[in-house]
């Protein structure tokens, strides 16, 4: 059979190491106790496991097509075309020789690799970022080929692919021998953890259900839902988790950004809306909305309304670990927020400001000589405690193009500014939709602007108290300026959003650490 089989037998022990590593990038309670528990986070890029499950993708399309060409396009026409002399050999693996390509195809061998082949095919396009994204211009009948819930559902497809995957390396022509049959030995694992992952999912979600809050709709189609805490669910600042909604779908559990803070007495998450399962559930909880009273904020509202049954009913995984939850290692942190990746900054902005509060009152009560009066704390609260919680300084730049968009967060904003009478949150908003500060087409606003401000203490662009900008940040001179302040130190980046600011971000960062003393640490989480 010559060089074909090398080919083909070669590039199938490449798809069964792929077909295996392509599913630990997706268990993602594993990779959470990992990077939580052990410090492997130091060599392995747990924040790249999607990436990583991409390129495992292209290395899978790659041994898909030398397997198959080989096969289909080499050894089987050779087979077909020997002599009796040559054919010989193969007679104890194929039997009699064959009269018809048919011959190969109608095997077990032929059929599942070919469907393995056709519904990866279906998956792998349907994933790619112009479908998935729904970029595409499609005609009607079309348009349920694209959008998320195209992807994911097609991605079910391989539960399918690695039913056959097993059959097609049980049927091996040249392998008799059931030890030399390794195809289940790569798979077992994995397939084993991924299984455990999802029953974990449907356990947890059932025994920790919640109760809906709160709910607004904000400008900017964003939907912030307010839910009661589980019991023992315990999360850190900058992680998300999934949620499902059975009224929009029973199947689908997309993930979103906690923003609410771990002290905290209530969970919250704010989407916004996308594609088809955000819009639906949009739609559904503006049902159960009324315009806001005077004084709230929000488009449509359902306040205090926990025991409501009209509530559509939700579930809830996690938490699962993300870039900016290691914020906590730094003193001084520069958090980025673009339009809605602003979600993982404002739970950690929240955080800072409770252990702010709670900072205050340890102290309050060292003074007043209450000290004596505090409960003992255990190990694990002395960790915890506001006294050796480690960021002293934040810098949180809040970018977006909707003046509507920082209704989302007001309240968070109000208390900062009326809390944080030491500067340790630094907050910038920047409204892209305006000419830049200097422009003469801005000059009026910009007058205006500062008036209301010297005068009421209120932004007139964000209607909270905290100045808004015009126009994109210059990011190097937000560099500088931090550089030149926190000389010496190390500086925690984090950013959260669209991915075109990103080559910028972390190229200042390592020209600044290059250039000065102070070291850039650049985190990023691509929404």
């Amino acid at each position: 059979m010559g060089h074909c089989v090398c080919v083909a037998k070669g590039a199938a022990e490449t798809l069964k190491l792929n077909m295996a590593l392509i599913l630990l990038p997706v268990c993602r309670n594993t990779i959470t106790w990992l990077r939580n528990k052990t410090k492997l986070g130091v060599v392995v890029p747990f924040d790249d496991n999607l990436n990583f499950h991409k390129v495992i993708a292209v290395g899978i399309m790659i041994g898909v097509g030398l397997h198959a060409i080989s096969h289909l396009a080499c050894d089987f026409p050779r087979l077909l075309s020997a002599t009796e002399e040559e054919y010989e050999p193969m007679v104890q693996y194929f039997g009699e020789q064959p009269d018809s390509y048919w011959h190969f195809v109608k095997e077990a061998e032929g059929y599942t690799g070919i469907t393995m082949v056709v519904l990866m095919a279906i998956a792998f396009t349907l994933a790619t970022p112009w479908l998935r994204r729904g970029r595409l211009n499609l005609p009607k009948p079309l348009k349920k080929l694209t959008g998320f819930n195209a992807f994911w559902y097609s991605h079910h497809l391989f539960i399918i692919v690695y039913t056959l995957l097993i059959v097609h390396g049980i049927k091996l022509y040249l392998t008799k021998e059931w030890y030399k049959k390794t195809t289940w030995m790569y798979l077992a694992v994995p397939i084993l953890l991924y299984m455990c992952e999802r029953l974990i999912r449907a356990l947890r979600s059932s025994v920790k259900p919640v109760q809906i809050l709160k709910v607004a709709v904000y400008p900017g189609n964003v939907l912030a839902l307010h839910m009661s805490k589980p019991h023992g669910f315990k999360y850190k600042s900058g992680q998300y988790m999934f949620v499902n909604c059975k009224a929009v779908s029973p199947f689908e559990w997309h993930p979103f950004s906690i923003t609410s803070a771990p002290g905290d007495d209530y969970l919250s998450v704010h989407i916004r809306t996308l594609g088809d399962w955000t819009r639906q559930l949009k739609n559904v909880f503006s049902q159960v909305c009324q315009p806001p009273a005077n004084g709230k904020s929000g488009l449509l509202r359902a306040d205090n309304q926990g025991d409501n049954p009209s509530f559509p009913k939700v579930l809830i995984d996690g938490p699962y670990g993300a870039p900016a939850q290691d914020y906590k290692k730094y003193d001084v942190v520069l958090l980025v927020g673009l339009g809605i990746g602003a979600t993982p900054m404002i739970s950690i902005v929240k955080d800072i400001v409770n252990n702010m509060k709670a900072k205050q009152e340890e102290d309050e009560a060292l003074e007043s000589g209450n000290n004596n009066a505090m409960p003992p704390m255990s190990p694990q609260s002395k960790k915890n405690s506001a006294s050796n919680f480690k960021t002293t300084r934040a810098y949180f730049y809040w970018v977006t193009r909707e003046q509507g968009s920082f209704d989302w967060f007001k309240g968070v904003m109000n208390e900062v500014a009326e809390i944080d009478h030491d500067g340790v949150i630094e907050m910038h908003n920047y409204c892209t939709s305006v000419y830049e500060e200097g422009d003469a087409r801005s000059a009026l606003i910009t007058m205006l602007q500062s008036l209301n401000h010297a005068k009421n203490g209120v932004d007139v662009i964000s209607g909270t108290r905290v100045k808004s900008h015009f126009a994109k940040p210059n990011w190097r001179s937000v560099y500088k300026r931090i550089a030149l302040t926190h000389n010496g130190q190390r500086i925690g980046v984090f950013y959260c959003g669209a991915p075109a600011p990103v080559k910028e971000l972390k190229q200042l960062a390592a020209d600044f650490s290059h250039k000065t003393s102070t070291k850039f640490d650049f985190h990023k989480e691509n929404f």
